[in-house]
């Protein structure tokens, strides 16, 4: 071991040497469990002291650089200052950086040691800030605190917690722009979809038309919403979502199966598995510009749109005009369907207007118009409804209102081709948007709709991005993407430092 080394240790070595003392002791008769506490907190204070001595190795092994340094701005450095310190708030606890400073009149110091150690802009180190991102994706602010404080012994505040943690997101948009698509074979099919859910924010984060209404409604109760009127206090955040899926052929009895009593899990064939999912979310952007990012990642995976490309949809007539415009724009043919469990659920709204409520044969009446569909005969179904509930003179109005609606969106969807659920079976897509509905109720629901929380637009989009990140299984690659875009912004240029010999 070289004279230098062994002596820049020599700190930690006695920590070292103090633990197995401790250890050692004939009166140690500890539980096996105090034990494990009793390691934690020394062998922190053991890594810290070893991470200083560490440092203070290299500021010790930093000469001057001849003639100065050139900062990002081109200009030269030539005044030195030695010993200049910064403190480094770190998972093993507090250490200071020391190194070497070169100036210039009226210009900035640069520190060329702070680029070859690729020190964060902030006093929270990268583990810090990385344990930040982590948690406060996963929780409540307040519980990403303790958690931080459990495994650093260091506090955060929250606000400085939501800054760390919109400073993790901020590649986010350009990592998925240089992430190389995954593999996939002609045969595949291209799922596209989108869905949002609002928020609840602070009143200047609302899109102005909510503001407005915001403004104008009156509340109840002083001191809590009422009923409908958080409805005022939200702004819908977005998710969409692109994967693959390998056809798998199904019939309407496969479908309908499952609600069946009679079949066996083995006679049932399963959907399509979807694969190679890609998520992305967003509060900033509308669903217009979401639905741009998801239109670029199934570009990205058939640039010379070689397979075939469905959109689902939950039927929002926005929605479907903004995917025509954008597969229009971009010269794709893209097949549109709607959701089999949206149209479900006007089959149920129809039904109740045709049968007492807890009928058995509500649920059977159900059954047979979805088989119905699924065989491509909606519009017969809508013909049903719609001569039936004419002969029917004991319905209220309520009930017509609803029966007709279930005729008018089953009439328009068919006649759109929306419901060619026989095609898609026989092809073997899904019909359903369950991957799209699980992302909003995982990325937004279960961390935007703390009991309590109210956003800001900066730090949502940061939480539904890191969310986003995890949910595509992408965060550690992201993580060493990000160090590297951090060393660009904060180090431009990082002058070599000539060592000891």
């Amino acid at each position: 071991m070289n004279h230098d080394v062994a002596g820049a240790f020599e700190s930690s070595r006695a920590v070292f040497e103090s633990i197995i003392t401790e250890l050692g002791a004939a009166d140690c008769g500890i539980t096996h469990g105090e034990l494990e506490e009793l390691l934690t907190e020394r062998s922190r204070k053991l890594m810290r002291r070893l991470l200083q001595d560490h440092l203070d190795l290299r500021a010790e092994r930093e000469h001057p650089v001849p003639g100065g340094v050139t900062g990002p701005d081109g200009i030269q450095r030539t005044r030195l200052e030695r010993g200049r310190r910064r403190g480094l708030a770190t998972v093993f606890g507090e250490v200071t950086v020391t190194r070497l400073a070169y100036r210039a009149p009226g210009e900035s110091t640069v520190h060329p040691a702070d680029g070859v150690l690729n020190l964060p802009a902030e006093k929270h180190s990268h583990g810090v800030r990385r344990l930040a991102a982590l948690e406060a994706a996963r929780g409540s602010f307040g519980d990403a605190q303790a958690a931080i404080s459990r495994a650093t012994e260091q506090g955060v505040g929250k606000r400085q917690l939501q800054r760390l943690a919109a400073r993790a997101a901020a590649d986010f948009e350009a990592f998925y722009e240089t992430r190389r698509s995954p593999a996939g074979t002609s045969g595949d099919v291209l799922v596209l979809s989108a869905d949002g859910k609002g928020i609840v924010t602070h009143p200047e984060a609302l899109r102005e038309a909510t503001r407005k209404k915001a403004a104008e409604s009156v509340r109840k109760l002083g001191t809590r919403l009422s009923k409908g009127e958080k409805r005022n206090r939200k702004r819908m955040a977005e998710v969409g979502s692109v994967y693959d899926i390998t056809p798998a052929a199904r019939t309407a009895a496969d479908i309908l199966a499952r609600t069946s009593e009679t079949t066996s899990a083995e006679e049932i064939t399963p959907a399509p598995v979807a694969r190679n999912k890609w998520l992305t979310a967003s509060v900033t952007t509308d669903a217009a510009g979401v639905l741009t990012a998801v239109f670029d990642e199934a570009t990205r995976r058939d640039p010379t749109h070689q397979r075939q490309w469905i959109a689902l949809v939950d039927g929002n007539n926005d929605q479907i005009r903004r995917i025509r415009t954008e597969a229009r724009t971009r010269k794709v043919k893209v097949t549109i369907l709607i959701d089999v469990i949206h149209v479900l659920e006007y089959l149920w709204k129809a039904t109740w207007c045709l049968h007492d409520e807890g009928d058995p044969a509500a649920e059977t009446w159900v059954g047979e118009q979805a088989r119905r569909i699924l065989d491509g005969h909606a519009l017969d179904v809508a013909a049903t409804i719609d001569t039936t509930t004419r002969t029917r003179e004991d319905l209220t109005p309520t009930q017509r209102k609803n029966a007709a609606a279930t005729v008018t969106y089953l009439t328009r969807k068919a006649q759109a081709g929306y419901l060619d659920y026989p095609t898609a079976l026989k092809n073997g897509w899904h019909i359903a948007t369950g991957i799209i509905e699980g992302a909003c109720r995982h990325i937004i629901a279960d961390r935007m709709d703390i009991t309590g929380a109210r956003w800001k637009l900066p730090g949502a989009e940061a939480i539904l991005q890191l969310r986003a990140l995890h949910a595509n299984g992408d965060f550690n690659d992201y993580w060493t993407y990000h160090l590297t875009q951090e060393q660009q912004r904060n180090h431009p240029t990082h002058n070599a430092i000539p060592q000891a010999a």
